[in-house]
Parts: structure tokens; sequence; C-alpha cells
């Protein structure tokens, strides 16, 4: 019993890491599902190029009231979890602040490849490093 509580022990640091790996991986979701969701929407705004001024406001805060059903869209488009979608009403606040969402950039797809290489390569090397027991703390313990 002794030995597993000194394992246990040893292997604290490696949960830690564990954590912060996980909390790496919920983070760059999350972010992944902004940059979608706003690419998204601005291009929904920037396909109405013969609306004008006044009717783009009208068309900017339809698509505002609407964003559950937009989020769904993008969901589908790009193929994202609509668990790692924002809170609805906090997202809709923010874009209410946003004059004309025809003025953020355009996604930069070198970011989507560099993100999609992080989460097929990089963060499963992390995770991998991670799960190896820290075999010198383990030793030191356990002598």
């Amino acid at each position: 019993e002794k030995r597993d509580v000194l394992f246990e022990l040893a292997s604290l640091p490696q949960n830690s890491i564990m954590r912060r790996v996980s909390e790496l991986v919920k983070r760059a979701r999350v972010v992944k599902v902004h940059a979608f969701v706003i690419h998204y929407l601005r291009k929904q705004i920037a396909g109405w190029a013969t609306v004008t001024v006044w009717n783009k406001q009208e068309k900017q805060a339809a698509l505002i009231q609407g964003l559950e059903r937009e989020f769904v869209m993008a969901a589908r488009r790009y193929n994202l979890p609509l668990g790692d979608f924002p809170n609805v009403q906090r997202m809709k606040a923010s874009l209410r602040e946003i004059k004309d969402l025809r003025d953020i950039p355009r996604l930069n797809k070198n970011y989507v490849y560099d993100m999609e290489k992080i989460f097929s390569t990089d963060i499963p090397r992390l995770l991998e490093e991670a799960s190896k027991p820290s075999s010198r703390a383990a030793r030191r313990f356990l002598d």
C-alpha cells in the first residue's frame, strides 16, 4: 500500500501535465470554433454585396437575431461540434457591438492549416509524452 501511495505521489506532476494539455486542447477547440463562426458570419454579410447601407444594418441584425440557426449551419458546413460553440446570448451581445461585420478580416487559410496540424500531430505527441510515467521520479520514491 505504501508503494502505491508513493507511486501515486510520483505521478502527480504527470497528472498536472495531462490537465494542462487537456486545457490547451479545450482552448484550441474554442479558438477554432470562434474563428470559423466569425468567418461564416462574415461570409453571410459579404454575400449581400448589393445590399444598401440601410438594408445592411437590418440584414446584420436579422443574422444576429437568428444566431442559433447560424451556429447550426456553421457547424454543418465546417464539421464543428456544437458543444464547442460559445454561449449564444453572450455571442449575440458581442456581435451587436460590431458596427459592420464585413470589417472583420478574412480567415487566414494558413492559420487553419496550422491549427489542424496542432490537432493532428502536436497535441497527440504531447499527450503521448505526458502519459509516459515519470520513471526517474517513481524510482526516487520507490527506492
